[in-house]
């Protein structure tokens, strides 16, 4: 009883192919988004076939989630995003008590009952300010990959930025260059303002520890020791962080699979 999950995000598509019957993942499937979220989610899904050596005829079930899952083909059920990686993570780490999740262009801090099921959330997804999205464009001004951006910020004491619009940040960072700044303090500032923008989102819902780091940002350690630090909380970080949101349609899509029902009406959460 072969399923399936797919995550089309705005920087990556995720697919996770699940066994329902003995609950385990036999395939993960990671492509850049791209400007065709419709092909990429399709590109992951059979990457994560390959990887389990399936094929798309065996899957009874496949539910989609991200922002592009409105565009994916031949899906039987959409979920939201929050939904998704509430229960990607409940699974990854049954003790969890929030997620955060760092995507390309919104961040959401997720508070979870045992189980998976949502309690509250917080999203930002107004400004770039505190996404992926923000570090990408410092990485082009310090010439830096996201990777490297990391590291280097470990390395960095961490300046002051005064502005987080990434277009006035752009032109700050620019001028602490020109000024002979090391680019690894300037690193260590852009990597602490994106943290001090995502503590924002503890208004509403505290931190509670273990605390899920899920997204891109989460692949690097670097990014999960620096945000620990600022918003003092203990992070853990699956094995294949990007994949959470999938893992957690899959595992929806097993619920259903089991009940032998196939539900179309998109969750509202």
């Amino acid at each position: 009883m072969l399923v399936a999950g797919i995550d089309v995000g705005s920087a990556a598509a995720k697919s996770v192919v699940y066994d329902a019957a003995q609950r385990v993942v036999l395939g993960v499937g990671v492509l850049p988004t791209g400007w065709n979220p419709r092909e990429a989610g399709e590109g992951a899904l059979c990457a994560a076939l390959d990887a389990s050596g399936a094929v798309r005829d065996d899957l009874c079930l496949v539910v989609g989630t991200g922002y592009g899952r409105i565009s994916l083909p031949s899906i039987d059920r959409k979920v939201t995003e929050i939904t998704c990686h509430a229960r990607g993570a409940a699974h990854l780490f049954p003790g969890a008590s929030t997620v955060l999740d760092v995507g390309g262009q919104d961040s959401k801090l997720i508070a979870i009952e045992q189980g998976g099921a949502v309690r509250d959330f917080v999203m930002n997804d107004k400004c770039a300010a505190g996404t992926g999205r923000f570090l990408q464009v410092m990485t082009g001004v310090l010439g830096m990959t996201l990777d490297e951006l990391g590291d280097a910020a470990l390395r960095g004491e961490g300046v002051r930025l005064n502005s987080m619009c990434a277009v006035f940040a752009e032109t700050e960072v620019i001028g602490l260059l020109a000024q002979g700044v090391p680019p690894e303090d300037i690193a260590a500032g852009v990597v602490r303002s994106v943290a001090s923008r995502l503590k924002a989102l503890t208004g509403r819902i505290p931190l509670a520890a273990p605390c899920v780091f899920t997204g891109g940002l989460a692949t690097n350690p670097a990014f999960a020791r620096l945000f620990s630090e600022v918003l003092d909380v203990v992070m853990v970080v699956p094995d294949l962080p990007q994949a959470a949101g999938a893992l957690g349609a899959a595992l929806i899509a097993a619920d259903t699979a089991r009940r032998g029902a196939v539900a179309s009406p998109e969750a509202t959460r």
